[in-house]
């Protein structure tokens, strides 16, 4: 039989595979859709980057309401919504503006969901298990992103965003049927010890005032940075720079599926070096700088070959890597702040979510006034990865501190 929590990270990480296929769906359509539609590159950046608008608004609501009204609610809410604007995208497709405020409430839908995931976890997975259940969280999503890297440019556009919101909408049914959210008895073998401090009144300027989360913080904005970067630019990268053809196209599924396969194997090292004795702060140390350092240098690799197989390669040692953030960085808010990792977390994302702002436009002016030139765009990626690698080392604590 199915433990309670296990049967829960399954369905949380079944809605991070949609959450994650739905934002990878628009930088693949939007080469099909460009020549219809007439956009220019800035038009482009900014239609790409509204996702970002409505993720970073709705990080802190998620954070709060998740304890107050329940995760499966909260949950509930926000993959209708998600799933509703990816399904109707085809239809108001016509009107950049009508696109762009449902590109605003796709990301306000998703901004609630992880929010939500972290707070549920946090409170229904023991410790020695959060690794692989954080690392199962985020390869589920490299997996969603891989599936529809692989499907969407064999779909007609419109019918790459009804597929997925359709997914969506049968996930919501599952969740409502198989999810029961209960209080645990004294007899379940998961229960998980009372955090040190459980006051639910912590003060929000605590969120802001403690070095430990903003080691976090920073190491979650520049992860994002390079994230947002490729998942936005890498199909017209290809497309453009390395004259990657539809059937090529397939190929950006390749860094997704290192992502998920690297996750999963990162959680499950991180626990058992936990469980073999090593401190719980060395082993979020080591998969942070991991996790941002070797992606940094290999997209530093990627920038400089022109051949598409090696780019392929190097992009996806560079995704690969990334995903050991989820046992490093990641996992660090149920250690720092068990009762209140929803809200760190919803804090952590919102500041993380500025570079999916930012990188659209600012990569469209950055090519645009280098001549087509890319080069500007990966340097800056990858020195913020290593800033974020420095920080973290110096910064971050295994100890509660909310």
């Amino acid at each position: 039989m199915v433990s309670h929590s296990n049967l829960l990270v399954a369905l949380c990480s079944a809605a991070n595979f949609i959450n994650a296929a739905d934002r990878v769906i628009m930088p693949i359509a939007i080469i099909k859709m460009t020549p219809k539609f007439q956009w220019d590159m800035h038009w482009q950046g900014w239609i790409l980057s509204s996702f970002s608008f409505g993720y970073l608004s709705s990080q802190i609501i998620g954070g709060r309401c998740a304890p107050k009204l329940g995760g499966k609610h909260v949950l509930t809410f926000a993959v209708t919504l998600w799933s509703l604007s990816t399904f109707l995208t085809p239809l108001i497709a016509k009107s950049v503006f009508a696109l762009i405020v449902a590109r605003i409430l796709l990301g306000f839908g998703e901004g609630l969901g992880l929010p939500t995931v972290f707070h549920i976890f946090a409170h229904s997975v023991p410790v020695e298990g959060r690794s692989k259940a954080f690392g199962y969280l985020v390869a589920m999503g490299s997996v969603g992103q891989t599936v529809a890297s692989i499907m969407c440019p064999h779909l007609p556009w419109q019918w790459m965003f009804y597929f997925f919101g359709s997914l969506g909408f049968i996930w919501v049914l599952l969740w409502l049927g198989l999810y029961n959210e209960e209080k645990r008895s004294p007899d379940d073998d998961y229960i998980i010890p009372a955090p040190r401090v459980n006051n639910p009144h912590v003060r929000w300027i605590e969120f802001i005032c403690h070095w430990p989360l903003w080691g976090i913080y920073i190491a979650h904005f520049s992860m994002n940075w390079s994230n947002y970067t490729i998942m936005h630019w890498l199909p017209t990268y290809l497309a453009n720079h390395l004259d990657a053809d539809e059937k090529d196209i397939s190929l950006t599924a390749v860094p997704y599926i290192m992502n998920s396969l690297v996750g999963v194997g990162a959680g499950h090292l991180a626990d058992s070096l936990i469980r073999n004795k090593w401190t719980v702060l060395s082993v979020r140390r080591l998969m942070t700088v991991i996790g941002l350092l070797g992606p940094g240098l290999f997209l530093l690799f990627f920038m400089s070959v022109k051949n598409l197989l090696l780019a392929v390669v190097f992009i996806s040692l560079s995704m690969g890597l990334s995903a050991c953030n989820s046992a490093g960085h990641l996992s660090n808010h149920a250690d720092v702040a068990p009762h209140h990792a929803g809200i760190t977390f919803a804090v952590s994302n919102t500041l993380a979510t500025i570079p999916g702002i930012v990188c659209g436009p600012l990569t469209a002016e950055l090519v645009t006034t280098s001549g087509g030139r890319w080069f500007p765009v990966f340097v800056l990626s990858a020195a913020v990865n290593f800033v974020g690698a420095v920080i973290y080392q110096s910064q971050s604590a295994a100890s509660q501190v909310l």
